[in-house]
């Protein structure tokens, strides 16, 4: 233990040397960068770096590498399984100072930042382009962030998960060497694909440093609309046939009866309290009013009422906002309590039977957890309202938690959708992908041999070692 000691106060020293005051072990800014949102008990660094450069992230990985002292990457801390819980002690490397629009260019619709712009902050600066990056989870994520979990959010229906919108990207690797995972160029068959296995690898294989992006025109018109249902069912069967018809919605939204009541009483609306289709419409202005059209027709042949659409922006930021708060406004139905956000995704012909099976464990649970998906790609998420001091609601949790991805992959869907593994789905991986989770742990040891990228996350304990 005290040759431990004396091993990581030379790296605190050695990085000191070369941050200066960016290097801290402060108490309050190691347990700032101990814990993201979601519900896991909080794993403080032992030092936390702010890097300002492609650089001095190779540097600090450099020192870690030479003693063997794990590096968790850190951006917004926005995310939702513990991604970013030092578990094994180390140093956070804070990435919000690379904060940097490095370039646009207008005519490939495309651009290169640093991993610490945030989304917002990159749609404020594109406005006057007349283009957007469209990703959108909803938090004020770093773009840096969004790639290492192959996010998506509310607009992938039409545009796509981090996957479809990264062209390439630079990565410090866990031995401090600096590397293009490809060009921009808008496709390539030129080896491996090495920008695909960096997004969604959660730091485990190296340190994002700058990110090339897809990007799309701000639309004409853009009209939202909302529509409740009877049931749930028939939400989800009206779901299922706007996307079978083909009608390009960039975003459809649904909310179960809890979430609705939750977001009425947090965000000050007054929908009915019955399930509720979020829409969006983009196009050119008649196109977007016959979307809304042939939407409605749909909707009224599942029993829906009130179908009101709407293109004035205040209206439509009012709503989404409202959507977005909807954790916020979860955790607010119960006093003292936090959220355990859980998603899974499934084929969207499975959805219905997947969602409704759902719904009758809840009825059965002592629990709250609202409802609420990206229900357009087969993605949607239960928050549980628990207090994780008293074990029963952790273990109620745990349990329906269990029964959601067990159902979800039964019906060859997925554990998660966008939320990511991190620490809190690493127990189901085996069950998802098998023996194809020992060819992720052989990639893991040769391109980090000593484990020290964000280690503990993604491969089960198992399987690395």
């Amino acid at each position: 233990m005290a040759g431990q000691h004396a091993e990581m106060d030379q790296v605190i020293e050695k990085l000191t040397d070369l941050l200066g005051k960016r290097c801290t072990t402060a108490e309050a800014v190691r347990e700032q960068h101990g814990h993201d949102e979601s519900w896991h008990f909080p794993a403080a660094p032992d030092a936390v770096c702010f890097a300002r450069s492609t650089e001095e992230v190779s540097e600090i990985v450099k020192v870690c590498a030479l003693h063997k002292v794990p590096i968790i990457p850190f951006g917004a801390g926005t995310s939702l399984e513990g991604h970013v819980n030092a578990v094994h002690g180390g140093i956070s490397v804070d990435l919000n100072e690379m904060n940097e629009i490095l370039r646009v260019s207008p005519e490939d619709l495309d651009c290169t930042v640093q991993p610490g712009v945030r989304r917002k902050q990159l749609n404020e600066y594109l406005r006057d382009t007349g283009l957007f990056f469209p990703i959108d989870p909803g938090a004020d994520a770093s773009i840096g962030g969004m790639a290492s979990t192959r996010a998506s959010g509310t607009n992938a229906v039409r545009y796509g998960t981090m996957r479809e919108n990264i062209l390439c990207m630079t990565v410090v690797l866990p031995d401090g060497r600096i590397i293009s995972t490809g060009h921009r160029s808008k496709k390539s068959a030129a080896g491996y694909d090495l920008t695909k296995l960096y997004i969604g690898a959660e730091g485990t294989l190296g340190i994002i440093t700058e990110v090339t992006l897809k990007l799309y025109g701000i639309p004409e018109a853009i009209s939202a609309a909302t529509v409740c249902f009877p049931d749930i069912e028939g939400a989800i069967q009206a779901v299922i046939l706007t996307i079978q018809t083909g009608i390009p919605v960039a975003r459809i939204e649904l909310l179960d009866e809890v979430q609705v009541d939750a977001i009425n009483r947090y965000s000050n609306l007054d929908l009915a309290v019955k399930p509720t289709l979020f829409l969006e419409f983009h196009g050119s202005e008649a196109y977007v009013k016959e979307q809304a059209e042939q939407v409605s027709d749909i909707c009224s042949e599942f029993g829906a009422q009130g179908f009101a659409w709407t293109t004035q922006v205040e209206e439509r930021t009012k709503l989404w906002q409202a959507r977005h708060d909807a954790a916020y406004a979860a955790i607010a139905l119960r006093n003292g309590a936090q959220i355990w956000a859980t998603d899974v995704c499934v084929p969207i012909s499975r959805l219905a039977d997947c969602i409704l099976e759902t719904k009758k464990d809840l009825e059965g649970s002592f629990l709250i957890a609202p409802l609420v998906g990206h229900v357009g790609d087969g993605n949607f998420h239960l928050s549980f309202v628990i207090k994780k001091e008293i074990p029963e609601e952790l273990a109620e949790a745990e349990r329906l938690n269990g029964r959601l991805i067990d159902r979800a992959l039964a019906m060859d869907g997925t554990c998660t959708g966008e939320h990511g593994i991190g620490l809190g789905k690493k127990k189901y991986m085996y069950r998802e992908h098998g023996e194809a989770v020992d060819v992720m742990a052989t990639l893991k040891h040769a391109l980090d041999p000593d484990n020290i990228m964000n280690p503990g996350k993604i491969i089960p304990d198992q399987a690395a070692e």
